[in-house]
C-alpha cells in the first residue's frame, strides 16, 4: 500500500464554504503537512540511531505527535521508511551515477564501494536498508532502480576493461554490504574505523588478477 499524504483536502466544489479548523481548511492542511515533516525528520534521526526496527512509538514521541497521527500519515513501516530514506536513496543513486562517469571503471568501482560502506558506517538505518522492499510506486523504489542500472553498467565496463573479476555480478553488491554492516555493528563502539580496513580487503579480492571461486567450490 503506497502512502498518500493526507493533506486534509475537502471534496467541496466551487462555492463551498470553508471554515477555519474544519476538515479541508487551510489551517488543517498546514497542520497535516507540518506533522508529516516532523514525523519524517524524527524517523530519520531514530532510524539512524537505532536501525529500521526502532519502535514507531519512539518516532511519534520525538516528532511530538500521537501514534495514531503517525499511522494516518504512514499506514505501514515500509511507507515511513520509504519517505525518510528517500534522500539517502537519492544519494546512493547519485553516487552510482558519479562512479559511472569515471573513465577508469575500476577506479569508479572502488570509489563506489568505499562510498557505500562509508554511508553505512555513518547511519545505523542504512545497514538495514538493503533488506527492505519499498512500496512499488514510491520515489525511494524508483531511486533504487536508478542505482541498480548504474551498478550494472559499471560492473560491465570494469569487466570489459579487464580489471574486475569476470564472475562478479551487480547483485553481489548486497552481499558486500551485508558483510560490511556486520563489521560496522560489531565494531561501532570499540573500533569504529574497522570497516575501512575490511573494505580494502574486499576490494582487493575483487580484482581480476585475484580470480577464484566466490562460491567456495
Amino acid at each position: 500500500m503506497t502512502d498518500t499524504p493526507d493533506l486534509g483536502l475537502s471534496a467541496g466544489g466551487p462555492g463551498t464554504a470553508v471554515v477555519a479548523g474544519t476538515e479541508g481548511s487551510p489551517s488543517l492542511r498546514a497542520d497535516a503537512a507540518r506533522n508529516r515533516e516532523r514525523i519524517v525528520a524524527a524517523a530519520q534521526e531514530v532510524f539512524a540511531e537505532w536501525g529500521l526496527n526502532a519502535a514507531l512509538e519512539k518516532i511519534a514521541r520525538r516528532a511530538g505527535v500521537g501514534i495514531a497521527t503517525l499511522y494516518r500519515r504512514f499506514p505501514t513501516r515500509a511507507n515511513l521508511i520509504a519517505a525518510s530514506f528517500e534522500r539517502k536513496m537519492a544519494d546512493y543513486a547519485a553516487a552510482a551515477e558519479q562512479a559511472l562517469e569515471n573513465p577508469d571503471a575500476w577506479a569508479g568501482f572502488c570509489w563506489l564501494i568505499n562510498k557505500f560502506c562509508a554511508m553505512q558506517a555513518s547511519d545505523a538505518g542504512l545497514k538495514d536498508l538493503i533488506t527492505m522492499r519499498f512500496p512499488a510506486s514510491s520515489a525511494a523504489e524508483d531511486l533504487r532502480h536508478r542505482a541498480v542500472r548504474s551498478l550494472d553498467l559499471l560492473v560491465q565496463r570494469a569487466q570489459r576493461q579487464g580489471t574486475l573479476r569476470a564472475d562478479f555480478v551487480a547483485t553481489d553488491f548486497p552481499m558486500l554490504l551485508f558483510a560490511n554492516a556486520g563489521v560496522v555493528t560489531a565494531t561501532r563502539e570499540t573500533a569504529p574505523d574497522t570497516w575501512r580496513r575490511f573494505t580494502s580487503y574486499m576490494i582487493d579480492a575483487l580484482r581480476a588478477d585475484h580470480v577464484g571461486s566466490p562460491r567456495g567450490s
